[in-house]
């Protein structure tokens, strides 16, 4: 009995019919988003989260949950660095398309032609060859990683480019190239190696002086700086135990994994990086790169046997209820991060998690709902003389769940319940009709439904709900 209001109404959850499309600042939508944040950091035993939103160029929304070092007390911030993990994989992939532009290496090139020490056994003779395109798109064959245990604890041994390449004679194939999908963190690496090759300076000099200094990312880096960590930069931790603890991840360096794994950055700039991405979706001019050559990355280039799998040059590629979105996730040792771009709707949503355990996708995936149900509703002008805010809270429903949340929303109230892991299809919304009496709006022909109704004290303050004679107090 999670939502107490739902259960004494019987109220029903579908989309609102007959609403228009109207363009708004997302006010009201951005403090439903930061008060679902904050319940669910508490609720899924988060150290820290943080979260950026950008629509187009504005960076409308940023804010950290929690602590960046649970022992020395850091808040968790907006700038607060954390560990990308595969993220990077996008910067290693913008640097292979710029030398594409620049005519030093072709997506059908070969990998041992960009790197003749590349002797990895390919055991299909009927294969065709591992191109740039296929390491781009994960198609190559290649296993997923390098022979060595850089993903166990707890010492988490990440191979230098030598040691990578002094094993990987001993590796082979696993499928023949452009047959499966098949996640390559060695593929990436190798990617990675042969920017170096073919640019004729390291790795990490190329993507800082041709990507990262460009686009002014100044926390965004090919490495993780130990000199900020516990501080500036977040503490890693592990998954909850069965006690509900978490175990701190000692620090690490992806060495020769870095332009698969090993990138740092925070919030604001992986926003920033959305913002230059919506900036070329829609100039004719090159920054960084041409228009041409993001939106030929950000196109369909590989598509499972299944038809369910999708992946561009280096992007992840989905769609949601026919709106295409693309991005990427990382994963490493006491981190998961999120970046999700929506090129129709230009709004970009970054995530950070100091800890292993959550999926990002949770967050940002609700940050998307919560923003595109508020384009959805139209402006109710009934209540311009109440102030709505004066009840908002939490409400105290912990003997049949947890806890319902009111807010204003669009001249209405905004009831929903935490936690929720889908929080707008728990939403209700309810009309002022007077006196501190609010009726519920169907779903489904926005007629008027249940009363709800709030009290105060002498002083005037609300400090309850009162529906079908039921109470349930506001939480100090």
């Amino acid at each position: 009995m999670r939502h107490l209001f739902f259960f004494f109404t019987g109220l029903l959850f579908c989309t609102i019919a007959n609403s228009q499309t109207k363009e708004t600042d997302y006010k009201d939508a951005l403090k439903v988003i930061d008060a679902w944040l904050n319940a669910e950091r508490d609720f899924d035993k988060l150290p820290g989260i943080s979260v950026a939103i950008v629509n187009d160029q504005n960076v409308i929304f940023s804010k950290g949950y929690g602590l960046a070092d649970v022992e020395k007390k850091v808040p968790m911030e907006a700038e607060t660095i954390c560990s990308i993990c595969s993220i990077s994989k996008l910067f290693t992939s913008v640097a292979v398309m710029q030398l594409w532009e620049q005519g030093k290496l072709r997506l059908d090139d070969s990998i041992g032609a960009l790197l003749p020490g590349f002797n990895l056994k390919q055991q299909y003779a009927e294969t065709v060859p591992i191109t740039v395109r296929s390491l781009l798109t994960h198609s190559s064959g290649l296993p997923r990683e390098a022979a060595y245990p850089y993903w166990s604890a707890p010492d988490f041994y990440f191979p230098t480019e030598k040691e990578l390449r002094q094993k990987l004679g001993g590796q082979q194939t696993v499928y023949p190239a452009s047959t499966y999908f098949k996640y390559s963190n060695l593929g990436m690496s190798l990617l990675g190696e042969a920017v170096a090759s073919v640019s004729k300076t390291s790795y990490e000099n190329y993507v800082e002086q041709n990507i990262l200094q460009p686009l002014q990312l100044t926390n965004t880096h090919p490495s993780l700086p130990q000199n900020l960590w516990g501080g500036k930069m977040a503490t890693g931790y592990s998954g909850l135990y069965r006690d509900g603890s978490r175990k701190m991840m000692p620090f690490f360096q992806a060495k020769g994994i870095a332009p698969a794994a090993g990138y740092s950055s925070n919030a604001i700039d992986l926003a920033h990086f959305a913002s230059w991405q919506f900036r070329l979706m829609n100039k004719a001019d090159k920054e960084i790169l041409r228009p041409s050559t993001l939106k030929e990355m950000q196109r369909v280039q590989w598509m499972d046997p299944n038809w369910k799998l999708t992946w561009g040059l280096g992007f992840i590629i989905w769609q949601e209820d026919g709106v295409t979105y693309l991005g990427h996730d990382g994963s490493c040792p006491g981190y998961r991060t999120g970046l999700t771009l929506c090129p129709k709707t230009k709004i970009g949503v970054s995530c950070m998690i100091n800890a292993q355990g959550t999926d990002p996708d949770k967050y940002i995936g609700a940050v998307y709902k919560i923003l595109n149900k508020a384009k959805e509703e139209e402006v109710d002008t009934s209540a311009s003389k109440t102030d709505l805010n004066a009840y908002a809270g939490n409400y105290d429903v912990y003997a049949w769940g947890s806890e319902n949340v009111v807010l204003p929303w669009n001249g209405k109230l905004l009831v929903f319940s935490v936690p929720s892991d889908d929080p707008e299809k728990y939403m209700d919304l309810f009309k002022y009709v007077s006196n501190d009496t609010f009726r519920r709006v169907r779903k489904d022909d926005g007629s008027l439904d249940d009363e709800l109704r709030f009290e105060r004290d002498a002083n005037g303050k609300v400090v309850r709900i009162v529906i079908d004679d039921n109470f349930f107090n506001k939480i100090k």
